[in-house]
C-alpha cells in the first residue's frame, strides 16, 4: 500500500514539477515578447499580461506544493533547532497540521472563488475565463494538502529518491 501511494505521489510530483516548469518558462518567454511588441513595434498585444499572470499565478501555486514535498520551501527553524529531538518532532507534527489546516482554508476559499468566476470573461484573454485562470490556486493547495497527508502518514519525502514509472 505505502509503494503504491509513494508511485502515486512520485508521479503527481513530477507532474507539478513540469507544469510549473513550464509556466515559469512561458512567462519568461512572453514577458519579453510584450515588452518588444509594445516598446519597439509600438504594437502592445493585449493577450501577454493575463498569460503571464495566469504562468505566474501557476508557477506560485504548483511550484509551492513541489517544493513543499521537497523539503525546500521556506521554512525558519533558529528556534526548532535548539529544542531537544522530542519536542522538534512535536513541532514539526504541529506545524504539518497547520500546514493541512492552510491547505484546506486555500482550498475551499479558492475552489469557492473559481466557481463564483467561471463565466466572467476576460477582455484581454477571450480563452479563459476569469474562474479559470484562478484553477492553479485549489489545484496547488490540493496538492499541497496531499503532501502534506503524505507526510503525515509516512514522514519527509525529501531525502527518498523519486521513483520513474517502472523503477523500482
Amino acid at each position: 500500500m505505502a509503494n503504491k501511494c509513494h508511485h502515486l505521489m512520485d508521479g503527481l510530483y513530477l507532474a507539478a514539477m513540469v507544469l510549473s516548469g513550464l509556466a515559469l518558462l512561458v512567462m519568461t518567454l512572453v514577458v519579453p515578447f510584450a515588452i518588444f511588441m509594445r516598446y519597439v513595434l509600438n504594437d502592445g498585444a493585449p493577450w501577454p499580461e493575463p498569460l503571464a499572470i495566469l504562468c505566474m499565478v501557476t508557477f506560485t501555486f504548483v511550484g509551492a506544493a513541489v517544493s513543499y514535498r521537497a523539503g525546500s520551501h521556506i521554512a525558519v527553524s533558529m528556534l526548532t533547532d535548539r529544542l531537544p529531538e522530542t519536542l522538534r518532532r512535536l513541532a514539526a507534527r504541529i506545524a504539518d497540521l497547520l500546514m493541512l489546516a492552510i491547505c484546506l482554508f486555500i482550498l475551499w476559499y479558492s475552489a469557492q472563488l473559481c466557481l463564483q468566476l467561471w463565466t466572467q470573461p476576460i477582455a484581454e484573454f477571450p480563452l479563459l475565463s476569469a474562474g479559470q485562470s484562478y484553477l492553479p490556486v485549489p489545484i496547488g493547495s490540493a496538492l499541497t494538502l496531499l503532501f502534506v497527508l503524505e507526510r503525515l502518514a509516512f514522514g519527509s519525502q525529501e531525502h527518498r529518491p523519486v521513483v520513474i514509472m517502472g523503477n523500482t
